[in-house]
Order: structure tokens, then sequence, then C-alpha cells
């Protein structure tokens, strides 16, 4: 069993309207912002990690290009 990660009380500022409809509709303001402020994170890490590797993934794409996958002569599918 995962242990929940533990919560932190923290202000944020929305603009009225979106309160408003967001209370109006039931929804859960903190478990909503909690939710995609995660999706958002892991797109920003994966945008940074792609960033931070895009010389490599270059070489590699090249390297294959031109010399084929490594180890191909074994692959038997």
């Amino acid at each position: 069993m995962s242990a929940k990660p533990a919560k932190r009380a923290t202000n944020i500022s929305l603009s009225a309207d979106v309160y408003d409809d967001a209370k109006a509709l039931g929804l859960n303001i903190s478990q909503t912002c909690d939710q995609l402020l995660r999706e958002v994170i892991q797109a920003e890490k994966s945008r940074r990690w792609s960033a931070d590797h895009a010389a490599f993934i270059e070489a590699y794409n090249r390297s294959v290009e031109e010399d084929g996958l490594p180890l191909e002569s074994w692959r038997s599918f």
C-alpha cells in the first residue's frame, strides 16, 4: 500500500468567475488544482528533459540512420 503524500496548506488567487463556477458545480478546488498542477509539472519535466538531452538524442538518431540499430543483427522480431 502506498502512503498518501503529505498535504501543505497554501493560498492561491483565482479569478472570481472561475472560483464561483467551480463552487457552483461542486468541484473540489484543492483536488482539481493538485491534479492539474501534477499534469503541468510532468509536462514541464518532460519538456526540460527533452531540451537538456536534445543534442544526445539528435546524435543517437543520426547514428541509427547512418549505422542502423545497435545489435540489430541479433533481433528476432
